[in-house]
């Protein structure tokens, strides 16, 4: 078991803990499958709703909460029934918004995974308006059931009325939507390759600004990122930090970066490169490799 893991388990019930240890090896990164899942409920003799509360302690084990040292965790029940774990994330001397939220942690691990739609949110804060903002850009957004310890659950709609979303702004497939952008690069380099790749699954709507980074650790690893905007702008997800959400997931440090790539497109109104350097750069003495990628005709 992963030592990140040791004191969150001492909160939970023995019969859910001896269930739930074998699936925290060194390869755990937040990611149970709805089989796992059903296991868990059958040994732990918790409803779903209980268990992922009481399961919110291992998501919090994710945080790094470098200035705050406020730890939240989020997981996120897709409707293949899987459920995707994530925690806030801080970097080092950085801007606040370089900080990913424990929502966008979860909801972004969903979506690498290749899941199309969230159905329930549950979370051991209340979720604040950017996280609410952010999740009222995925599919079916208002209609998302937040969960929170002690308190009925409800949909997004009633923790953020009057919303404004993609909708208002001419956009008929949200973020989730199936979406597969083909860009165009000479290149053997398969870093580079899984980047363009990754950049085509992007969100980017407002902006046309499609880009995506992955980060190479020093064991051959790689860990994706994609952007990911919102129609109030400030809550979009940069790709640098869904990587870095990516790769303390997955139990790894800052210091295992060997190489980061950021692809984006041409055509793009913005440029995110200025921000994946400052939030690079606070975290590892490295530098980033930018591309410039055309949309295939």
């Amino acid at each position: 078991m992963q030592n990140r893991f040791i004191d969150c388990i001492n909160q939970l019930p023995k019969p859910l803990v001896d269930e739930l240890i074998p699936l925290l090896g060194d390869e755990f990164s937040g990611h149970i499958t709805a089989k796992q899942l059903s296991r868990l409920i059958k040994a732990s003799q918790l409803d779903e709703q209980a268990l992922l509360l009481a399961l919110l302690p291992v998501a919090a084990a994710f945080s790094s909460p470098g200035i705050s040292q406020f730890f939240v965790g989020a997981i996120a029940k897709a409707s293949s029934g899987d459920i995707y774990m994530g925690a806030n994330l801080e970097l080092p001397g950085e801007a606040l918004f370089h900080s990913v939220h424990a929502e966008q942690s979860a909801i972004s691990h969903a979506w690498l995974c290749g899941e199309t739609r969230i159905l329930d949110i549950v979370v051991n804060f209340s979720p604040c308006g950017h996280c609410r903002q952010f999740i009222n850009e995925l599919v079916d957004g208002s209609h998302i059931k937040i969960h929170l310890p002690g308190q009925e659950s409800a949909p997004l709609s009633h923790y953020l009325p009057y919303a404004f979303g993609p909708k208002d702004l001419n956009v008929t497939e949200p973020l989730l939507s199936k979406n597969d952008i083909e860009f165009a690069i000479e290149s053997n380099d398969p870093l580079i390759i899984e980047a363009l790749n990754q950049t085509g699954l992007s969100y980017a709507p407002y902006t046309a600004c499609h880009a995506a980074v992955v980060l190479e650790t020093y064991d051959g690893a790689t860990f994706s990122g994609r952007y990911a905007e919102n129609a109030a702008f400030n809550p979009s997800m940069q790709p640098m930090q869904m990587a870095l959400s990516n790769l303390i997931r997955h139990n790894k440090s800052y210091s295992d970066i060997k190489r980061a790539v950021l692809v984006e497109s041409s055509k793009g109104q913005i440029s995110l490169v200025g921000a994946a350097m400052d939030a690079l750069h606070s975290v590892a003495a490295i530098e980033l490799e930018h591309i410039v990628v055309e949309p295939s005709l």
